[in-house]
């Protein structure tokens, strides 16, 4: 490696480093400022909590959060599980078995992929209308489901068409049927993708807020980022609540983190035995 190489490599890693010390540090404050009073916030915004102020995270409660935790968790959690279940039997079909409509139909997933939802709001709105699912914790379960699908469906094609074929091959020369191979060999080798496919729709489900802000009206089935949206909103009438509202976003955000930080290593301890075996 040429001196010059070695030189871009290190400030290449230095700027990385950089981004996580400065993502890690916005983190804490955010966290210790949710411990914080709001006037003492404005007074001292880099100082630590004297004393600290738990009621900030009752006052969250208190506006909504616990609720809307339990819903965020129940339609996020369910719709990233009934995509990923939904979408590996035909990412599979695609990658292995339709060779001759693979492309173009793989072509039509990725078609979905750029198509903005703002396009598909109203459509959505109106066929949720007529089923009489506006409002309800199930209409928002299956936009999600139908919204993660295209992206779904493409990833884990990508993953099947990566996995060594023979494998199916010996499978299939021991007289077992293509469902029995998918279920038996092919998905304890993708688990690392399946989790990856997982825990991307997670995430993404849990911060959406165009989808639910248009179709959730009641505040019993408001998701988190519907409440924090709505608290905010009041404090503008009521008296800013800094500590409040920071509390609110710690209850988002950390949830997400403590996911990550398990699954990522999921990923990797996945990949490498499924793999090989």
């Amino acid at each position: 490696m040429t001196t010059r190489a070695r030189t871009g490599r290190a400030v290449g890693l230095g700027m990385i480093w950089l981004c996580v010390a400065a993502g890690l540090l916005l983190l804490g404050w955010m966290a210790l400022t949710s411990l914080r009073d709001s006037r003492a916030i404005f007074d001292r915004p880099w100082a630590l909590p004297d004393p600290w102020q738990l009621s900030n995270y009752r006052t969250a409660f208190d506006s909504g959060f616990g609720r809307a935790a339990v819903n965020s968790v129940l339609v996020s959690g369910s719709a990233a599980v009934a995509a990923v279940a939904l979408a590996a039997p035909a990412a599979y079909a695609l990658s292995r078995r339709l060779n001759a409509l693979a492309e173009p139909l793989t072509m039509l997933f990725v078609l979905g992929l750029g198509v903005p939802g703002q396009v598909l709001l109203i459509p959505v709105f109106f066929m949720l209308t007529e089923v009489n699912m506006v409002d309800t914790l199930p209409g928002l379960f299956l936009v999600y489901v139908g919204l993660a699908m295209p992206f779904t469906v493409f990833l884990l094609t990508g993953f099947f068409r990566s996995l060594p074929g023979e494998l199916e091959e010996a499978a299939a020369l021991d007289g077992a049927s293509p469902a029995r191979t998918f279920w038996q060999i092919v998905l304890p080798l993708a688990r690392s993708g399946l989790i990856t496919a997982f825990l991307l729709q997670l995430i993404n489900n849990w911060n959406e807020t165009l989808f639910a802000l248009s179709l959730m009206q009641s505040n019993d089935n408001f998701t988190l980022p519907l409440v924090l949206a709505r608290f905010i909103g009041e404090q503008q009438y009521r008296g800013a609540d800094w500590g409040g509202m920071f509390a609110g976003l710690c209850l988002i955000v950390a949830p997400m983190l403590l996911l990550y930080g398990w699954l990522s290593r999921r990923i990797i301890t996945g990949m490498t035995l499924g793999l090989g075996k």
